[in-house]
């Protein structure tokens, strides 16, 4: 998972989004995905984005249970991402991929 970095720098934490949410974390990965947890006041969200492909964000009770599945999460993209990059000329196999991490992540 080294091949993740701070987004932007760091610049974007402590920010607040357009809902009104506090971005906590918010990194990126070399093959083209981002994934940031915000907190809102009535709700903590973890969002990817699969750059050229698709957003998927999930909605969280507890704050340590959007940092446990940010974790999670970001090894799991890891994986989706290697295998977009091997579908770039097959559409249907990327999106099999997604499908398979939205199944696995709601």
């Amino acid at each position: 998972m080294s091949n993740w970095v701070t987004y932007d720098g760091g610049r974007s934490i402590g920010k607040t989004g357009a809902a009104g949410d506090l971005i906590l974390y918010d990194e990126e990965h070399n093959l083209g995905a981002r994934i940031t947890l915000k907190r809102g006041k009535t709700f903590i969200s973890v969002s990817c984005n699969f750059y050229g492909w698709m957003d998927h964000t999930r909605f969280f009770n507890t704050l340590s249970e959007a940092e446990r599945e940010y974790r999670s999460m970001k090894t799991a993209i890891v994986g989706m991402m290697e295998s977009l990059k091997l579908a770039s000329s097959n559409k249907l196999k990327g999106w099999e991929a997604i499908s398979e991490f939205v199944r696995r992540f709601p």
